[in-house]
């Protein structure tokens, strides 16, 4: 099933999803009735987000939650937050050379605004090479956006499983258990919306098309599996809980609704460029965005920079030095990003510009670009993202003193030579 923001249904056995009605007094095979609620009851229509699920047994049959040690895992605000001017860098996550689950293998980099309050993002790497057997965990905290850079994701979630290799995107909704299943060594980049949920930018004077288009998005279909011992973990305030389960959580056997998961292939993102002169904004880049209750200013956007044609005239056509009061997070999936070939920034990799931190191309694509031919060509040798967000970001403890943060950031804008004369 594909659309972004509909009204989907789906289900495993037939006859399971009741006609006409979401509750009734005895659901069909013996099914139990359960509403998620991914927005207040009283949202307006049109942001009004929620699922009926009909599942073999109710979700709130499991004992009491009990405190999980993880060391990796925070949620803003951090009580020791670093927050920071500095220009950083990352390398990537080193692969396990043990077994290590998704859930394991994920830690907190950076985040803003506050879980308990319902703004801000949080940004969390993962680097794993087993599957979650036996467990299964649920976001309390906010939705979450998987960015594969390496190695296949196999979620199942309560609505569905989600096929999502490296090159798309996918995300489960805040409070919607999901496992996460892995055939060999993978590594990305997960985001945790606190805020308003994610939907497709307004286009304006674009018109009806263009960006990411609303059947393009891909949603799952009810699947059920066997019953067996599941340990469920929740994440709420940043900190784990644990309870085990008798059965399966992914139980549901039919559901309909308009708060689901979906996957999204991003290399079917429809890319608005000049056709003139100068850079656009990189807001033309925009996937998906949360507002912040601002007009015009996003909680988070995720953004990219795919494959595209540059055919601008007179223009310096790598993004711009620049300055900002929104803060960004990148990261690269494959290949290189243009206005960083001077090396450093690789895939699995990351780096923060905090608001107002001056920031654009590396000396290397500075004077590369400078005196290039302006032909049209064609940018077709990586893909890299951005979390664009209002606030600055804060760094965990482990995001400020992990030995993957890079030494000597600042000496990729040395060497220009001065202009004026």
């Amino acid at each position: 099933m594909s659309a972004f923001g509909g009204e989907f249904q789906s289900e495993s056995i037939a006859g399971a999803l009741p006609v006409g009605r979401n509750s009734p007094q005895r659901p069909a095979l013996g099914l139990y009735a359960e509403q998620l609620s991914g927005t207040a009851f009283t949202a307006p229509r049109h942001e009004n987000r929620r699922s009926w699920l009909y599942r073999r047994m109710p979700g709130a049959a499991h004992d009491a939650f009990h405190p999980l040690p993880h060391g990796g895992l925070a949620a803003p605000p951090f009580a020791e937050g670093l927050l920071t001017p500095n220009r950083l860098r990352w390398d990537p996550m080193p692969l396990p050379a043990h077994g290590v689950d998704w859930l394991d293998g994920l830690h907190t980099l950076c985040g803003n605004g506050s879980a308990e309050d319902g703004a801000g993002v949080s940004v969390h790497l993962y680097a794993c090479n087993a599957p979650m057997a036996g467990r299964a965990f649920s976001s309390f905290d906010g939705e979450l956006l998987f960015v594969p850079q390496a190695g296949a994701l196999r979620i199942t979630t309560e609505f569905g499983v989600l096929e999502v290799p490296p090159g798309h995107v996918a995300l489960v909704p805040r409070g919607v258990k999901l496992r996460v299943d892995v055939d060999g060594p993978s590594r990305g980049y997960c985001l945790e919306n606190h805020g308003a949920l994610f939907r497709l930018p307004d286009l304006g004077p674009i018109g009806a098309n263009g960006l990411a288009n609303p059947r393009d998005f891909e949603v799952p279909a009810a699947a059920t599996e066997p019953d067996a011992p599941t340990q469920l973990v929740v994440k709420l305030g940043g900190q784990l809980w644990e309870t085990t389960l008798p059965h399966s959580p992914f139980d549901v056997v039919a559901w309909h609704g308009n708060l689901v998961p979906w996957r999204y292939d991003l290399s079917r993102f429809n890319v608005i460029g000049t056709v003139s002169f100068d850079h656009p904004d990189p807001s033309i880049f925009t996937v998906v965005t949360s507002p912040s209750g601002q007009p015009g200013v996003a909680n988070c956007d995720f953004v990219i920079f795919p494959a595209r044609w540059m055919v601008a005239e007179d223009t310096f056509r790598p993004p711009w030095f620049h300055r900002n009061v929104m803060s960004e997070y990148m990261g690269l999936i494959t290949g290189e990003y243009d206005a960083k070939e001077g090396g450093g920034f690789v895939p699995g990799g990351g780096s923060l510009h905090n608001r107002m931190s001056a920031h654009g191309p590396d000396a290397a694509s500075w004077e590369k670009a400078s005196n290039a031919e302006l032909r049209p060509v064609k940018l077709d040798n990586g893909l890299a993202f951005m979390f664009e967000t209002v606030r600055p970001f804060r760094l965990t403890r482990w995001g400020a003193e992990t030995t993957l943060l890079q030494q000597g950031y600042d000496a990729v804008w040395q060497g220009f030579p001065k202009g004026g004369r």
